[in-house]
């Protein structure tokens, strides 16, 4: 990790990781699936997000090339969201990530629990 940190684009390296990283896009490229998604379903199945950080994070993962839009000249317009094929090698990591948080997440509760028990004044 160190050498790809201090690679010919450090800069580039450490904005893809924050925006891997970030609260939405590993759950908007999962979500997304492997069908087309018009913008009120992706509201709808991501909870707690609202709809300006979805457009922001939709137009990332579009600049980055990792989800395309589609507009429909219709009134009203009609815009779908799907994930490329850069996207879908990124969706893979996405699952298996939200896998291993599945598979951890009471694990972990349980230590943060012991660990705000043990520090807490």
């Amino acid at each position: 990790m160190s050498q790809l940190c201090t690679s010919d684009s450090p800069d580039l390296f450490r904005s893809l990781l924050s925006r891997i990283g970030d609260k939405w896009t590993l759950i908007v490229i999962g979500v997304l699936g492997e069908e087309r998604k018009r913008f009120t379903e992706l509201v709808d199945f991501i909870p707690g997000i609202s709809r300006r950080m979805l457009t922001v994070t939709l137009r990332a993962l579009e600049r980055d090339g990792l989800v395309s839009r589609t507009v429909y000249a219709e009134v009203p317009p009609r815009v779908e969201y799907e994930v490329t094929p850069l996207g879908r090698s990124l969706q893979a990591v996405a699952l298996t990530l939200g896998d291993w948080v599945s598979e951890h997440q009471h694990t972990i509760a349980h230590h943060r629990r012991e660990f705000d028990a043990a520090t807490a004044p």
